[in-house]
């Protein structure tokens, strides 16, 4: 078995299988490197296990509410062990379908191990649980993608029991009776939105001023009033100070001294990237905070050496990941792909209501064309039939450059994340208000909002009242 190859992945999540198979598909030997399971955090400990929780969350909600359809149905709880087989069944599916991927990719040869830069061409692995020896992987590429880690906070102790992360939330076999989560961003809002669903008293703990702080803030309104409605409880702008077990499970303090007891504390307060120990900074390449530095065409300064996914400076997203993977390939091969805007990448977060976005949020907005240069427009879903169907209240909010395109794009409410593929369509393809409000929307759907909101900017609103 040859050790050279014309690339080296070393990490398996998506965006180490996704430049993985594009290379391969571009007759580019690949040799990819992983320790755990190709599909990494996203596939067995993140994205894919999260949703598979929030929709049973969204059957649980609808089972208990079923009556206001005129629907006669008992929610008689929750089924923790049989809610994980589901879950676990999904993940399973996904996992031998991407085997099968990479299998049926011949040019790819997956090496099983912890791998380490060694030199700006050489990957140096140990496999893990074996006394096998180590083993040299040498390569004209070197692409890294390993990918990211549960943060935390100084001080405390994660125990896996009482204070836990969200991968010991996805295989906890009870419903809790009660979380504090520290942290409003995605996974904390996720997060709580299932355990609500599932009947648990929930407390966000944020620091910030806001839930989901990098999203507009319209949109943090609309979710914050949703929560409130829910009743998920949310300490705005308090930062955690410590917490403490108590004989039942926790008490967090927050800052003026404010308690909240609970049974467990989940710690959602990001994500940190995997860099530490190998490698990279020997051989040249700059890590600053943990994070690698690169260009916008993803090269990090060593020649040869490229870096993918939550490493890289920017939002930790799957998708997004996956397609600077295949960016990366591309551009070994030498097809001089465009680069990727990141503005143009779709933000999903999918809660009880969901939260979507794409583009420039209002602020940045006024800060980049001029606060006098921007419009903007909210189109309250309470004017669409399909999300008065769906019972769901939230909104379509157009930001645009007056005169000019649409730059960005927010949405609130129920299956929002099903509308961003357009959304992000109209900002990457710099459509102006005219241009998407002549298409033609199906009715009824919630895609309608999108047409509705582009009609008023374009000057010609119809379901709207003044």
């Amino acid at each position: 078995m040859s050790d050279e190859f014309d690339v080296i992945v070393l990490g398996g999540g998506p965006g180490g299988y996704a430049a993985a198979l594009r290379a391969a598909q571009l007759d580019l030997s690949v040799g990819l490197v992983e320790k755990d399971k190709i599909g990494g955090t996203c596939l067995h400990r993140g994205c894919i296990p999260t949703k598979a929780l929030l929709h049973a969350a969204e059957v649980a909600d609808a089972t208990r509410e079923s009556a206001q359809f005129g629907i006669k149905a008992d929610f008689g709880g929750v089924d923790m062990a049989a809610v994980n087989s589901y879950k676990d069944g999904v993940v399973t599916k996904g996992y031998r379908g991407l085997q099968g991927l990479i299998k049926a990719a011949k040019k790819i040869t997956v090496v099983e191990g912890e791998g380490r830069l060694t030199a700006r061409d050489t990957v140096e692995v140990t496999p893990v649980g074996s006394n096998a020896g180590q083993r040299l992987l040498t390569g004209r590429h070197v692409v890294l993608a390993t990918g990211s880690y549960s943060r935390t906070l100084p001080g405390l102790n994660i125990d896996g029991e009482r204070i836990i992360t969200s991968e010991h939330a996805l295989t906890l076999d009870r419903v809790p009776a009660s979380v504090v989560v520290l942290g409003g961003g995605v996974i904390g809002c996720e997060f709580a939105s299932v355990w609500r669903s599932f009947g648990a008293e929930v407390t966000i703990v944020e620091a910030l001023p806001r839930l989901l702080a990098t999203e507009d803030e319209d949109s943090s309104k609309q979710l914050q009033r949703a929560f409130r409605r829910r009743g998920i409880n949310a300490l705005i702008g308090q930062p955690f100070e410590n917490v403490e077990y108590t004989e039942t499970g926790v008490k967090v303090t927050v800052a003026g001294g404010q308690t909240v007891e609970a049974e467990l504390m989940l710690v959602a307060v990001g994500r940190g990237a995997v860099t530490d120990g190998l490698g990279y900074e020997q051989q040249g390449v700059t890590v600053e905070r943990e994070l690698v530095i690169t260009d916008e065409r993803l090269r990090t300064g060593v020649p040869g050496v490229y870096a993918v996914g939550d490493i890289v400076p920017g939002p930790q997203l799957a998708h997004r990941g996956f397609q600077q993977g295949i960016f990366v390939a591309e551009e070994i091969a030498g097809l001089n792909p465009p680069a990727i805007d990141e503005d143009g990448i779709p933000r999903v977060t999918y809660c009880d209501p969901e939260v979507a976005s794409v583009g420039l949020t209002e602020l940045r907005a006024r800060e980049q064309y001029g606060a006098d240069n921007i419009q903007t427009y909210i189109y309250h879903l309470g004017g669409n039939l399909k999300s008065n169907i769906l019972k769901t209240q939230g909104m379509v909010k157009l930001v645009r450059v007056a005169d000019g395109p649409v730059v960005g794009l927010h949405m609130v409410g129920s299956r929002v994340s099903e509308l961003v593929g357009e959304a992000q369509l109209i900002y990457n393809w710099e459509a102006f208000p005219a241009d998407v409000a002549q298409l033609v929307h199906m009715h009824p759907t919630q895609g309608e909002a999108i047409g509705e909101a582009h009609l008023a900017l374009a000057g010609k609103p119809l379901h709207v009242h003044d």
